[in-house]
């Protein structure tokens, strides 16, 4: 039994060192709150640490025969890694597909925009004629203004093939997108007190009312705006009114 759980051990510890290495930098560069909440990263994570840290584990605790001969031994182990390997790529790569690239905002709302939401094409025309924002693949989250374009027509085909033909829109089109702080003077034409925004059911906004006063925040001022992940994950977003500053994240549940 001593052998078994000193392979055990080896195993967990080595597991736990790449999964640790892997997720770490994603985490830093991408997935820190509330990239981790908005993207659902959760359910991807528990696959990954089942795989790597139970199940690889536990069978190398279960075939660890001091009796077995070293050479069958190591053929089990290594087929063991090889699978466990297999998973920590697929779920590194579906992670860095999945990496939030922009929390944007555009229109009347805050928006997350996953490296999987910018096509190629969109990415190499961003780096054409707005290099300073756009995409690359060492691109860390940013937080910019998605404005449609000055041009009625332009503007009118965007939400028309986004609208109707499920087409990308203005948040998936970097070649558009300004800087944060030039949009400030339309944010705070945005804001909107917590009672006003409609996509929180009674019960979130009665645990969102108290969030807020629990945290000094005032429920009824114009401060407020919905942050949304996909097309299920919400967050209230409050602002400072007067700097503009964003002063906290709320999760409704």
């Amino acid at each position: 039994m001593r052998f078994r759980l000193k392979a055990f051990g080896w195993h967990l510890t080595a597991s736990a060192t790449a999964l640790t290495l892997v997720l770490g930098g994603l985490y830093l560069g991408w997935y820190h709150w509330p990239g981790w909440y908005l993207t659902s990263v959760v359910r991807v994570l528990l696959i990954l640490c089942s795989v790597d840290l139970v199940l690889g584990p536990t069978l190398t605790l279960i075939i660890a025969n001091p009796g077995k001969p070293r050479r069958e031994l190591a053929r089990d182990i290594a087929i063991i890694g090889t699978v466990q390997l297999i998973a920590l790529i697929y779920g590194a790569w579906t992670l860095w597909q999945g990496r939030p690239l922009y929390y944007t905002f555009s229109a009347d709302r805050l928006e997350t925009v996953q490296a999987s939401d910018i096509d190629s094409k969109e990415a190499a025309l961003a780096r054409q004629q707005n290099p300073g924002l756009a995409p690359h693949w060492y691109s860390t989250v940013r937080w910019v203004w998605a404005p449609l374009p000055d041009d009625p027509e332009e503007a009118a085909s965007i939400v028309k093939h986004a609208t109707l033909s499920g087409g990308p829109d203005i948040i998936d089109m970097p070649r558009y997108f300004k800087t944060w702080n030039a949009g400030l003077p339309k944010l705070k034409e945005r804001l909107q007190p917590l009672a006003e925004i409609k996509y929180f059911s009674k019960p979130e906004r009665a645990l969102l009312e108290s969030r807020m006063r629990q945290r000094n925040l005032d429920p009824t001022a114009s401060d407020t705006l919905v942050m949304w992940g996909g097309t299920t994950m919400r967050l209230l977003a409050v602002f400072d009114p007067k700097t503009l500053k964003l002063v906290a994240l709320i999760r409704p549940d």
